[in-house]
């Protein structure tokens, strides 16, 4: 495969570097080191794999902000590992992960840079740091709060066999209001601040909103797919393909039917020929 030069790898370069400093003053396990380093590694790998395919040479402002988010992320990554994520770091860098979301597509639209591949960067880093905070919920309030982090991941597995779910959604308010309340409140149950009921009532709302933003989602989806063909066109190749058939019977049924005139015709002039 042929590297594609240009300042988008020196900077992904520096954001793994940026990320491995970052983890030194955690004090991390083992755990916690390499999931981090397993992290970085993933987040070059898919990087670069996707700027072969859209042949980007360089990263725009928004991606700069968004992959300053993926650096957090691999920390709160490393920290989930080393069962490190309680306590007001973890609070503090989850917190400025998820307020850098609103900031990345600010500023795509402020500079005209929006592009695939930052939109996609912006979706890939928002899902798998909702899976990290459901994950470190989960430890706490039970594992039924997985459900957030994973649900966007079984949407994506069942629009493989289902085409009509990869079809584009318009734009929705409620829908980015309720993706920005997953983290807001899956922090918020983690951070040790409200008592456990309160706790499993936040994670609660965040499922209950989620369910329906996708719901919503799906039954929209559902509505505009593809018709499935009419019968009657279903069943025209079989009769299509019957015709030769017919046409095959149609001289024997002639031959048949000229012979037993014949015979008819011969019947009737040996009547009338016979003596009386």
């Amino acid at each position: 495969m042929k590297a594609i030069t240009g300042s988008a790898g020196r900077e992904q370069a520096a954001a793994v570097g940026t990320q491995l400093l970052l983890l030194v003053p955690l004090h991390l396990g083992w755990a916690g080191w390499l999931a981090g380093a397993g992290y970085a590694a993933a987040l070059w790998f898919i990087l670069t794999i996707a700027r072969h395919r859209t042949g980007a040479r360089s990263f725009g402002p928004a991606d700069h902000v968004t992959l300053a988010r993926a650096v957090l992320v691999g920390c709160v990554t490393a920290l989930v590992a080393a069962h490190a994520a309680t306590g007001p770091l973890f609070v503090a860098v989850a917190s400025v992960a998820l307020a850098l979301d609103a900031v990345d597509g600010l500023v795509a639209r402020r500079t005209g840079t929006v592009s695939a591949l930052g939109a996609r960067f912006d979706m890939e880093v928002d899902a798998f740091l909702i899976m990290l905070l459901s994950i470190q919920a989960s430890a706490w309030l039970g594992v039924w709060v997985l459900a957030i982090g994973l649900m966007r991941y079984l949407f994506v597995a069942a629009s493989r066999p289902l085409p009509w779910l990869r079809a584009p959604l318009p734009p929705s308010f409620a829908r980015k209001t309720v993706a920005a309340l997953q983290g807001i409140l899956l922090v918020a149950a983690t951070s040790g601040v409200f008592p456990h009921p309160a706790a499993i009532a936040l994670a609660a709302v965040a499922l209950a909103t989620l369910t329906w933003s996708f719901g919503r989602d799906v039954r929209w989806l559902w509505r505009r797919r593809a018709p499935a063909p009419p019968l009657q066109d279903a069943v025209s190749p079989v009769q299509d393909s019957m015709s030769p058939i017919q046409d095959a019977v149609s001289p024997v049924q002639e031959a048949e039917i000229r012979a037993g005139a014949t015979g008819v015709s011969a019947r009737v002039s040996a009547f009338r020929l016979r003596p009386r």
